[in-house]
């Protein structure tokens, strides 16, 4: 099986966005025959922060699963449309939906740290993918990138399952960072958190904007406003089908959208 290939981003439709590190082209999706998504293009650019925003059940997590094969999992779904990563479309044949999960991790709506330690959690993916490096170097850094290191360094062997809620996530983001992903996914990372807890994940996304490509699900607005670069307003149709509406520079979009449509949910008149 041919792997995805890193190399320079594609130049992407939405210039003004910058590089374009993954691009969707009249992208649709199906669970059975519902269609769930209708027609969506757009581009991500490389080392942004892209938040995906609009009401339950208007696509939203469905599209961030496309970026990485997710939901390939589920039985009965179908796509169509193309995906590229590194200019290749990850739904093609001969490409590889296990390396394509490696190279775009997954941090989910609830903390799911493994029944393991901490260290063993950070490690679990890269001894999978066969890392024959130092994994106590990687475990470290990659705690440290995860804003945790200084908080459990002393604990390492302690079960993950015994950390609060916070950690938790922030442990699950150390372990998608140490198989060495370039574009981390999010699907509403906090909405199980405290604030305290929830305003540490904010700024860690901040920080790690600056190594890695993040596009984030996320219902509320104001964390989208703070944390995002670009966001994009999705909205179902009377199909039921998720569709965009509207895609561009967040504070563009929260101050003055373009669409009657993306005011009326930012204002929160419906949704």
């Amino acid at each position: 099986m041919r792997t995805v290939q890193h190399g320079r981003p594609q130049e992407g439709a939405a210039q003004d966005f910058g590089e374009t590190l993954i691009s969707l082209r009249d992208l649709n999706f199906w669970y059975g025959n519902k269609r769930a998504l209708a027609d969506v293009t757009m581009d991500f650019p490389i080392n942004r922060v892209t938040a995906l925003i609009g009401p339950s059940g208007c696509g939203k997590s469905t599209l961030l699963r496309c970026l990485n094969r997710m939901n390939d999992l589920i039985p009965g779904t179908r796509l169509a449309g193309e995906v590229t990563y590194h200019s290749q479309n990850i739904y093609a044949a001969d490409i590889d939906p296990v390396e394509v999960r490696r190279r775009i991790g997954m941090v989910f709506q609830k903390p799911n740290p493994f029944p393991k330690s901490i260290y063993d959690n950070v490690a679990f993916g890269a001894r999978v993918n066969g890392y024959d490096g130092d994994m106590d170097e990687l475990v470290e850094r990659s705690l440290k990138q995860a804003a945790l290191f200084d908080e459990v360094k002393d604990d390492l062997k302690k079960s993950g399952l015994a950390l609060s809620g916070g950690q938790q996530q922030r442990l699950c983001i150390a372990r998608a960072l140490a198989v060495g992903p370039d574009v981390i996914l999010m699907d509403e990372p906090c909405s199980a958190l405290d604030p305290i807890a929830t305003l540490k994940i904010e700024d860690l996304i901040r920080e790690l904007v600056k190594d890695f490509t993040i596009i984030i699900v996320t219902h509320n607005m104001q964390q989208a406003a703070r944390v995002s670069d670009f966001t994009a307003f999705m909205l179902s149709a009377e199909d039921g089908a998720g569709r965009l509406i509207e895609y561009g520079p967040a504070q563009r979009v929260f101050t003055n959208p373009e669409e009657q449509r993306t005011e009326d949910y930012i204002t929160g008149r419906f949704g």
